[in-house]
């Protein structure tokens, strides 16, 4: 059934400006069981999967890893983020300013939808997402090689990669928006092992280049008192970076819970946002 989604898809020359008629078609075109591998892949994390798959993970002064987070390689000066959290700032009235630019190589419809996701954080959260005038450090939303942002602020220009032909999905745009606020992802939260189960086995392995082990990493995380949210725009597919079509996450103790198929954000990520930067 995937195959023949994929061959419609092609035939139809759908293309990532078309994200709400995809989402649309996928609704309607979804007969499958609950943990089907069709339902999953209009996912956001699926998305960034397949347009990250050729990425070479090492850029000029940065790496691409856990699947989209770039991370600095040491060479240059100590990251400023260090010294004040990596937290954009709060002014006196209580909002929070991001400062962004976005290139020219989109089309019109692209910075639509990239404006569009960018003003979707205004209706419930205090963070305002701004076009830059001479603010010294804003995020410039570019189309490079695949999907990817650092998490929080970096200091200067901080890219954030959203490939045409790819990339440009409204949830997508959300996710990456997520990560450059200071957001990781969902299963490497501190207490994951409590709700989701990682099979190692059925991951892409192999050298530092090609092996996925790493994207699966567990972290100490601030989780801000929020629950687990299977529903998180920011949580992998239950086949995420699999070598064989196996499950790679499973949820515990129901494992027939769906997880990682979010196409925009969830109530508990807007929860999240109000309770890092607005409380």
């Amino acid at each position: 059934m995937l195959l023949s989604l994929a061959l419609v898809l092609q035939l139809l020359d759908f293309s990532p400006v078309q994200s709400y008629s995809l989402k649309a078609f996928h609704k309607e075109s979804s007969v499958e069981t609950d943990n089907s591998t069709e339902q999953d892949y209009f996912s956001v994390s699926a998305i960034i999967e397949r347009a990250n798959k050729n990425v070479d993970q090492t850029l000029d002064e940065s790496t691409v890893l856990f699947g989209d987070i770039a991370e600095y390689t040491g060479f240059q000066n100590a990251d400023p983020c260090i010294s004040r959290g990596c937290k954009w700032s709060k002014h006196k009235k209580g909002k929070v300013y991001v400062p962004y630019s976005i290139s020219n190589q989109y089309s019109i419809r692209e910075k639509q939808i990239i404006q569009g996701a960018l003003y979707s954080f205004a209706n419930t959260t205090c963070i305002r997402f701004i076009p830059r005038y001479r603010q010294q450090d804003y995020l410039h939303i570019k189309s490079e090689s695949g999907c990817y942002s650092f998490v929080g602020r970096r200091g200067g220009e901080q890219v954030v990669s959203l490939q045409r032909f790819g990339c440009v999905y409204h949830g997508v745009v959300q996710h990456e928006l997520l990560h450059a606020l200071g957001f990781k992802h969902e299963q490497t939260r501190s207490d994951r092992d409590v709700h989701v189960r990682i099979l190692y086995q059925n991951i892409i392995h192999g050298s530092t280049k090609l092996g996925m082990e790493h994207n699966f990493q567990k972290f100490q995380t601030n989780n801000l008192g929020t629950p687990y949210d299977y529903n998180s725009i920011m949580h992998y597919g239950r086949y995420a970076f699999s070598k064989n079509t196996e499950p790679t996450i499973i949820p515990i103790p129901n494992n027939n819970v769906a997880i990682g198929r979010a196409t925009e954000m969830s109530r508990v990520d807007f929860q999240r946002v109000n309770k890092l930067y607005c409380g």
